[in-house]
């Protein structure tokens, strides 16, 4: 679980960096930094929802 969260939140950084990239090749003209966003907000979502599904389902631990 652990590895797959470290993998996602990766590849969500890969995505913000590779925008700027495109921003800044591009100039703001091209759909490649769109695309790039696009994907990180559908991985941060998919992170979200998987950890909100961990913790429902009991496997991360609550300590009070």
């Amino acid at each position: 679980m652990h590895l797959l969260i470290y993998v996602l939140l990766a590849l969500i950084l890969a995505s913000l960096l590779s925008g700027l990239v495109f921003l800044v090749r591009d100039r703001g003209q091209g759909q490649r930094m769109v695309k790039a966003l696009t994907w990180r907000i559908a991985l941060s979502l998919a992170l979200f929802f998987m950890i909100m599904a961990a913790y429902w389902l009991g496997w991360v631990p609550v300590k009070n």
